[in-house]
């Protein structure tokens, strides 16, 4: 089961950063378990909030030539507060080095200016056709769902409005 984590994306700067939100309701289905007393998004998606973030940088970086993007490692994770129904988690995610196919980021989770996680992510792209040539229909199906998801959360908006000012400072 694959939970959707980014609602919007609020300002992309390929290559460079990206700011995502997810505003949590009380209908989130995993809400249910965790816990059904005090309601609070799971770490662990806190932290797939920041690699789903990151990995739309990652399939900029890469021209929308790769199919699946995986956290690799996730370093130095720290969770600092809750995040409940109701509240907002403002992801930014900032690149760092690219080696090959693996992709380092730093992330930052906040609710209302606090932040609630902290984390230096690896995410490794690649193609399902890599390991199987009969894939390449599947991948071409999953990066046309892909961009669609881009499309539906503000992705070409927010690239078009990182893109206007280094336009106007060309000319």
């Amino acid at each position: 089961m694959k939970f959707q984590l980014v609602d919007r994306i609020e300002q992309l700067t390929p290559g460079e950063r990206i700011v995502t939100t997810k505003c949590l309701t009380s209908a989130e289905e995993y809400l249910a378990d965790h816990f059904p007393a005090f309601p609070v998004m799971p770490g662990v998606l806190m932290l797939e909030a920041c690699t789903q973030s990151a990995a739309w940088l990652v399939r900029l970086a890469t021209g929308w030539q790769k199919s699946i993007v995986v956290l690799r490692r996730a370093r130095n994770v720290r969770y600092a507060s809750f995040v409940t129904p109701g509240q907002t988690l403002r992801i930014e995610a900032t690149a760092g080095k690219a080696d090959g196919d693996v992709h380092a980021f730093t992330c930052t989770g906040t609710v209302d200016g606090r932040t609630a996680v902290q984390a230096k992510i690896d995410l490794r792209a690649f193609c399902l056709a890599d390991s199987d040539p009969a894939a390449g229909q599947a991948d071409q199906a999953i990066l046309a769902d892909l961009r669609r998801q881009f499309d539906l959360c503000g992705g070409p908006a927010a690239a078009d409005a990182a893109a206007a000012p280094r336009q106007q400072a060309g000319r």
